[in-house]
């Protein structure tokens, strides 16, 4: 699977811990930065280059780290097809991907472990989509929001069907 990842100050360290393991788990990883830690950056400088790269499919997932999560989520929910989701927890890594189609994975870089965060990585990276006909109509009616225009792409929703 191709991974895209990024990460502010807030976030470096623990990004580079799981940049490392993604690579050792045999992934092939789209680094987006912090490629060196500059405590005065700011993490949409790093996560609208990743949600861009979720948005057009050229990784296939995204994980972004921040302090505390919450900024890269929000910056990331910005991109039609971006489906970002700050996680804590095994279960949510796991649902959020196989109800709600999760593309993006947010972890605070304040406020999870290593090993914690390697876990939710891979629960996130091995749970795939259901494609039930009512989670498909939830993804669409939530994408609807922002107008008619603006429903992702199959690209960017690799098998969603519609239905009614």
């Amino acid at each position: 699977m191709h991974i895209g990842i990024a990460a502010d100050h807030g976030g470096f360290a623990l990004k580079q811990e799981i940049w490392a393991r993604l690579l050792k788990a045999g992934h092939a990883v789209t680094d987006f930065g912090a490629h060196h830690l500059r405590t005065d950056d700011d993490y949409p400088d790093y996560v609208i280059p990743l949600a861009q790269a979720v948005t057009a499919g050229t990784v296939d997932r995204g994980v972004a780290f921040c302090g505390s999560g919450v900024g890269a989520t929000i910056c990331a929910n910005q991109f039609p097809g971006v489906r970002a989701c700050l996680i804590h927890e095994t279960f949510s890594a796991r649902q959020g991907t196989e109800d709600d189609h999760m593309n993006v994975i947010c972890l605070g870089g304040r406020t999870e472990s290593p090993a914690l965060a390697w876990e939710l990585v891979q629960t996130f990276l091995s749970a795939i989509f259901s494609h039930a006909p009512r989670h498909v109509r939830r993804i669409q009616q939530v994408a609807m929001i922002r107008g008619p225009g603006s429903v992702p792409a199959a690209a960017s929703l690799p098998n969603l069907r519609v239905s009614r």
